[in-house]
């Protein structure tokens, strides 16, 4: 089956953070003194002209800003950045713009500047209110200064933001993990993510656990409390981890979700596009290290990849299985390629076990599979290659 290009998001890396959290396995790095954000910038904006000729004639739907904590940057390199990437890419249909940002890192009035530079939305990293679970994630900033910068934000008209919380952290309680969703809540974000710590290899936790976790089942206990309160105040579960008010769905994300396609730009940057001449999908990686990132320049960038056939059921359901409502079959031939005969013997084996629900046209995954997210992707997993 031929495929068409889906939807075009971009996403831009910052890699450096004022401290690296003990719990993250992001491609994030300390930085010693002063982050190179002008040499940085330099060679980021070699990685986009070299891109951009690869996706020529498509519009970009969604751009998103992230890291590391790209609000290191001040909001005058925003908008250079920005402005060059109108220069390279069509941003005339781009509806959202996202920049991240830590409340530890945020000066008054840069949210104003950020938007005059063309950031119409936010994704602050809360994580909690609570004193003692703050410096237990290793967070630099105070609950204050998540409160003082939600204000800012509403006072800057940039109202759709994002508030990140976590729970099942350690030591934490359903108590206090309600009381984390009640303070966000005051706060009157657009969009809330909601998901619970996660020991990832090759962080500190994942090294070394820290003491006082709550089991899996009172951590799951707690979240779904936490949910419940969510859907009261207006807060509908699109995503695993995804809550929003009506019309306040991240696009970005979405885009991820729906296997669609994007560029990605920047120190450790992954991107997914689909070959018009050729119909097939095909990764792309850059370097991880900063400095070697900024030093290999242009000619050291990674070539990119074809995604095998046979990958990509997994790679679709590793995304579509994390939306509440679900995919249809007709997106699953138009993102893949593949005829639905492909997936329809896993997917009844699913359906049969309650994990997944079918109508004919639609699959959705039930409230029982989406606590087995990783065992049903097992059901996609292409036989191994020898």
């Amino acid at each position: 089956m031929a495929l068409s290009p889906p939807p075009l998001a971009l996403y831009l890396h910052f890699p450096w953070c004022v401290r690296k959290c003990p719990y993250c396995d992001f491609n994030s790095h300390a930085v010693q003194e002063q982050a190179p954000v002008e040499a940085y910038l330099s060679a980021l904006y070699a990685d986009l002209e070299i891109q951009a000729p690869g996706v020529a004639g498509r519009s970009v739907v969604s751009l998103f800003i992230g890291g590391g904590t790209p609000s290191l940057m001040p909001p005058e390199a925003v908008a250079r950045l920005l402005e060059t990437t109108r220069k390279l890419l069509d941003l005339s249909a781009c509806s959202e713009v996202t920049l991240e940002a830590n409340p530890g890192t945020i000066e008054r009035g840069r949210f104003a500047e950020y938007r005059a530079a063309g950031i119409n939305r936010v994704s602050l990293g809360a994580q909690s209110f609570q004193p003692q679970l703050l410096a237990a994630l290793g967070r630099i900033h105070s609950a204050d200064e998540t409160r003082r910068a939600a204000t800012e934000l509403h006072a800057a008209g940039l109202d759709n933001f994002n508030l990140d919380l976590m729970v099942g952290l350690p030591g934490q309680n359903s108590d206090q993990a309600l009381a984390d969703v009640r303070a966000a809540l005051a706060l009157e974000p657009a969009h809330l993510s909601h998901y619970q710590l996660t020991l990832e290899p090759g962080t500190v936790f994942g090294g070394r656990p820290p003491e006082g976790l709550p089991t899996h089942d009172t951590a799951a206990d707690m979240q779904e409390r936490c949910q419940e309160l969510l859907a009261t105040a207006g807060f509908a579960q699109y995503e695993v981890a995804a809550f929003a008010r009506d019309g306040r769905r991240c696009t970005h994300n979405l885009n991820y979700w729906q296997f669609g396609d994007y560029l990605g730009v920047g120190a450790g940057a992954h991107g997914k596009l689909t070959d018009p001449s050729t119909g097939l999908i095909q990764r792309t990686t850059r370097e991880r290290e900063p400095r070697r990132y900024m030093a290999r320049g242009a000619a050291g960038l990674p070539p990119s990849r074809d995604v095998p056939v046979s990958d990509l059921p997994f790679e679709f359901m590793m995304n579509a299985l994390r939306l509440t409502d679900g995919f249809t079959t007709t997106l699953f031939e138009a993102r893949t390629g593949l005829a639905w005969d492909a997936v329809v013997e896993p997917v009844g084996r699913l359906t049969r076990r309650g994990l997944l629900t079918t109508d004919g046209s639609a699959c959705r995954p039930t409230s029982l599979g989406r606590q087995f997210l990783n065992e049903m992707l097992m059901e996609f997993m292409a036989p191994p290659r020898r």
